[in-house]
């Protein structure tokens, strides 16, 4: 057993430790600076560097300097082997006891088209584009949704300018709240992503059927102030990456794929620069 195994534990026993941990996991690939996670989880800059500090002595979060900003990341390759040897360890010879809780997902399913959710902070611009993007490029394998936070009362206007100058319908888009994706009659999902850091830094409760999870976050078209045409602009830069994300999304080999190396290449997509334009 590797001697830190216990020291993380101990470390993760904390729960505001263990808050960070689970945030930087949702951020996963992403590098959160200081300022954001103390912002995130209310939590005075001295408190979160001691919290920090801990779990980077036993390997579980790394730090990177970014001119005068630390960022911080989870290792994934420490995370897991940590959360391996405790599967590994409970289930040694009795392998029926976590085989529902690890590595089981209904991705494996191909029988029927994959649930697809998207989800950002307003449910006005990203998560909206993902969602139309997905139903047009391959709506015969997915059904694609989107929700928000803390959504707007509609779409951005500027989100419907874009699609429908791309040719996209947007007559069924509509702005909703994530609450209405967790009652007993919603769709079961196979994928959820966030793209936005914002939703990606609150909370959530757990997903049923355990789907695959990923965080693509993209900046706030909303936010970019100036003309008509820098707004656009900002729109359509980030249109422009979820349809390169997307394309390699819809094509990826879902069913040859173990669970691990699903999750490494969705992730490896958040990293994709946009390159070409549509």
């Amino acid at each position: 057993m590797d001697l830190l195994i216990p020291k993380r534990l101990a470390t993760l026993g904390h729960p505001q430790r263990l808050a960070v941990f689970r945030l930087l996991m949702r951020r996963h690939p992403d590098r959160v600076p200081a300022t954001e996670l103390a912002l995130a989880l209310d939590l005075k800059p001295n408190t979160l560097s001691n919290y920090v500090n801990a779990l980077m002595q036993t390997g579980l979060v790394s730090q990177e300097r970014e001119g005068t900003s630390l960022r911080y990341a989870i290792d994934m390759d420490v995370a897991r082997q940590t959360i391996d040897y405790l599967l590994l360890d409970c289930c040694r010879s009795r392998p029926e006891i976590c085989a529902p809780s690890y590595g089981t997902s209904s991705v494996s399913a191909a029988h029927r088209p994959y649930n697809v959710l998207f989800l950002c902070t307003g449910n006005s611009a990203r998560s909206i584009f993902a969602e139309a993007i997905l139903r047009q490029i391959a709506g015969d394998r997915f059904h694609a949704f989107s929700a928000g936070t803390h959504p707007q009362p509609s779409i951005n206007p500027i989100t419907r300018e874009v699609l429908q100058h791309n040719g996209y319908d947007t007559a069924t888009l509509t702005s909703k709240h994530l609450s209405i994706f967790q009652g007993p009659d919603a769709p079961v999902f196979d994928f959820v992503f966030t793209v936005c850091d914002a939703a990606a830094n609150e909370d959530c409760p757990a997903w049923p059927n355990q789907p695959v999870t990923a965080h693509w976050g993209l900046p706030d078209p909303v936010r970019v102030t100036g003309t008509h045409a820098q707004q656009i602009s900002a729109f359509r830069q980030v249109f422009d990456a979820l349809v390169q994300r997307l394309r390699r999304f819809a094509d990826l080999p879902f069913t040859s794929f173990d669970p691990v190396s699903l999750q490494r290449a969705i992730d490896d997509l958040a990293r994709l620069e946009t390159k070409e334009t549509v």
